[in-house]
């Protein structure tokens, strides 16, 4: 776990100064470490009889998509307003400057349905959130939620509160 870990590049001062973005792009770029990761966000879970992997826009599509496969599960996009074709349900979340939303197919998961929710960074846990409750919204059955790498100190695994938080690198 190591090696893929070391690949994941620290982008000082993006998208904006005091910012440290932390870069997934390589571990994609590597098939043998992009499989560890996506092994490792799957193992928690492989006894959760998960139906649908939810995924949140953008990053989180790329991890979810290829988790669902593994899990043998379906796969869904929760994205920013404006973008999903048909008809949507919206959940607003704050940010640290305004407001932003997120919107779900209204036929995307049904009442009861395992999901899994998937991203690749958990920060503030607003985001995650936001996802959390419009799946709620529906009477999805969260199951739990996996990242990628958490930053600990912005403290967003406590906003989801009540399923199952799984993190492969807390920083």
């Amino acid at each position: 776990m190591q090696e893929w870990m070391e690949k994941i590049r620290k982008v000082p001062d993006f998208p904006k100064k005091g910012i440290l973005f932390y870069d997934v792009t390589p571990v994609l770029q590597d098939p043998v470490s992009f499989g560890n990761v996506l092994e490792a966000m799957a193992a928690p879970f492989e006894r959760k009889k998960i139906q649908v992997v939810c995924s949140i826009e953008s990053r989180g599509f790329i991890f979810g998509a290829a988790l669902a496969n593994d899990l043998g599960a379906g796969f869904v996009p929760v994205r920013k307003p404006g973008k999903l074709p048909w008809k949507t349900a919206r959940q607003e979340y704050d940010l640290e400057y305004g407001k932003d939303a997120l919107e779900l197919h209204i036929d995307a998961v049904s009442p009861g349905q395992k999901v899994l929710i998937v991203d690749d960074l958990l920060a503030t846990g607003g985001t995650a959130q936001a996802a959390l409750n419009l799946l709620r919204k529906f009477n999805a059955d969260v199951v739990g939620a996996s990242f990628v790498i958490e930053l600990t100190a912005l403290g967003g695994r406590k906003r989801l509160d009540g399923i199952e938080v799984r993190t492969l690198l807390s920083v």
